[in-house]
């Protein structure tokens, strides 16, 4: 018996080509996508690493995207490649145009470097959002549509704007400590679809039923 769709799948739903689980198209070992992850973009979701963007190898930094996240068209990842030194006179990075000027370029601990982009479980994206470099957003976050987010956003807040600021709290802090403790990602199948109930339901008192 199924317990839902095949997580290795790059379709989930073969009816639905705009939306595909980012952890079967990813190609470079700097992005790390949990299972069930999806990003849903009708000009060609298989495309998400094109939206990851100004990622080099030799910096380092790591994309790491929890399970079961929503992530709506027009997302952009930018990483820590599209800084710029900026203790010196000028930004402008003349190192790499060439004819000569590479005599300038920079050393790494000249480069402004924020550290790997996070993203937790559970988080819903909205389109057209920006996340800059070193971010991390919290399990169970909701990031509004047009947002640039700028700054870490906790579990569980809704957060939206540019730049990005917390907008509320989703749920009262003994429920999010809670489900925090919970996990509910991390379930096998067989759990999450025997209590798909809980978890969709706006009874927030029976997820606190599941044993």
């Amino acid at each position: 018996m199924p317990y839902g769709p095949d997580p290795n799948a790059v379709y989930p739903n073969d009816a639905i080509k705009s939306v595909c689980f980012i952890k079967n198209v990813i190609t470079r070992p700097s992005i790390l996508v949990g299972e069930y992850t999806y990003y849903d973009d009708n000009t060609g979701p298989e495309q998400f690493e094109s939206h990851v963007t100004h990622h080099y190898d030799f910096l380092g930094d790591k994309l790491i995207i929890g399970k079961f996240c929503a992530i709506a068209k027009g997302i952009e990842f930018v990483m820590n490649g599209a800084n710029h030194r900026m203790n010196s006179v000028t930004t402008y990075p003349f190192n790499i145009m060439g004819g000569g000027w590479e005599k300038s370029t920079p050393a790494l601990e000249d480069l402004p470097f924020k550290g790997d982009t996070v993203v937790g479980n559970d988080v819903w994206i909205g389109q057209n959002v920006t996340v800059m470099p070193g971010v991390h957003i919290g399990d169970g976050a909701i990031i509004a549509a047009n947002s640039v987010v700028a700054k870490d956003i906790p579990p569980y807040h809704i957060a939206g704007g540019n730049p990005c600021n917390i907008i509320r709290k989703r749920f009262e802090d003994e429920l999010i400590d809670y489900l925090l403790r919970l996990k509910w990602w991390n379930w096998p199948p067989e759990k999450i679809f025997e209590n798909l109930n809980a978890l969709c339901s706006g009874n927030l008192d029976k997820i606190k039923t599941v044993v």
